[in-house]
């Protein structure tokens, strides 16, 4: 073992009950995480039993109230339970929060009948969720997705596909976007829909360049019928719904980016002071050296700026902006360290016998979803100069 080993992130929490879930996360991390993580993401396996592992733990409902399960924990916290998950598995953090995210809908908007029937199951009753907007041809315009929602009674029927779906075929719910009205954002309405309603069918799983642990399908809707009650919000309220979601799901987006980057970091470290040339460990060239501050140096900018964003939404403050900010420069970030790390590493790090390249497959995933980085930047520039004129 190197001198000069990583040590684990020192982080700034607010209570004495944050520290005691950062430990409870690392040990579960530590013991049933990270050590099958490389061969179950070449075998293409997810760890439903880690989930539940999760669920009963408590770690799945973290930033909703604890009326319905939740864990009554401010995004400040949460984002770095989920950091702390990516970065012993990409596929655990980023699922961790596409539940999360699946979950928003009806914790903010849906009514307390609603919360009351479907929450505590969502939150710790072991589901797993999938949130379901994007299309085949309805990316990044999402205001014009196609799949329909017609009213038949006290029955709403939906009938479309929808792409790049986490959890795809194995989630236990979906949250829906689906059109039950005029075009564009306001005929937009968000729906609840169980995992085993009939008409609802998976097409077979994505093969990807990365996160091959993490299903990623379409999903078809033939004639699915749910009932009224499952209709969260208003009729025409789904888009800003949406957004409403992907402003904080963004956020859980970046944390995870810095958790894979810091593990890159973590690698690379221990190799650089583990490994000699010219008689001396390769930590001692300049040129190396400077490479792994800047990858410190970039990582912790990336901390700083997504809590900066979290303790924003924690006070009830506007923080779309930063949000998209902290999306767009931890993504990048994580692309750019676990390059380095690959560089560190030499030969090695091209190869599956260390992480790196595993990493640096998984961070390009991470500049695409809920949002590509070119979006984040429309984002931010319409909250500097006001939306473009046409």
């Amino acid at each position: 073992m190197p001198d000069h080993a990583p040590q684990p992130v020192d982080r700034q929490l607010p209570t004495d009950e944050a520290r005691d879930l950062i430990s409870l996360v690392r040990d579960i991390a530590e013991r049933e995480i990270a050590p099958k993580a490389a061969e179950e993401e070449d075998a293409g396996r997810f760890p439903r039993e880690v989930f539940a592992l999760l669920s009963e733990s408590g770690l799945l409902g973290l930033p909703y109230s604890s009326d319905h399960g939740g864990g009554d924990q401010p995004y400040e916290v949460y984002l770095q339970v989920l950091e702390e998950l990516a970065a012993a598995r990409l596929t655990v953090g980023l699922g961790a929060s596409v539940h999360t995210l699946s979950c928003h809908a009806l914790a903010s908007y849906g009514t307390k009948e609603q919360q009351a029937e479907h929450l505590p199951a969502m939150l710790g009753g072991g589901l797993l969720g999938a949130y379901c907007l994007s299309e085949p041809a309805s990316g990044s315009d999402a205001a014009s997705l196609s799949t329909k929602a017609v009213r038949d009674g006290d029955f709403w029927v939906l009938d479309g596909t929808k792409a790049w779906i986490t959890h795809g075929g194995i989630a236990d719910f979906y949250t829906v976007m689906a059109r039950t009205g005029e075009e564009g954002p306001r005929g937009i309405t968000a729906f609840l829909a169980p995992g085993d309603a009939a008409g609802l069918g998976a097409a077979a799983p994505e093969r990807k360049m990365g996160l091959k642990g993490s299903p990623t399908a379409q999903i078809n809707f033939d004639g699915v019928r749910l009932d009224s009650s499952r209709r969260i919000g208003e009729e025409g309220q789904g888009f800003a719904i949406a957004l409403s979601a992907l402003d904080s799901g963004r956020l859980g987006i970046a944390a995870c980016a810095i958790g894979l980057a810091q593990a890159a970091l973590d690698e690379a470290v221990a190799y650089a002071t583990g490994r000699r040339q010219f008689g001396r460990p390769i930590s001692d060239f300049q040129g190396l050296r400077f490479m792994l501050a800047d990858m410190a140096t970039q990582i912790e900018a990336g901390r700083a700026l997504y809590l900066a964003a979290a303790r924003l939404r924690d006070a009830g403050r506007p923080f779309a902006k930063q949000a998209a900010m902290a999306k767009l420069l931890c993504t990048d970030t994580a692309m750019k360290v676990t390059t380095d790390a690959v560089q560190v590493l030499g030969g090695y790090g091209y190869t599956a016998d260390f992480p790196v390249e595993r990493y640096m497959r998984e961070a390009k995933v991470l500049q695409i979803v809920e949002g590509t980085n070119q979006i984040q930047r429309m984002v931010i520039a319409r909250h500097l100069a006001g939306p473009e004129t046409r």
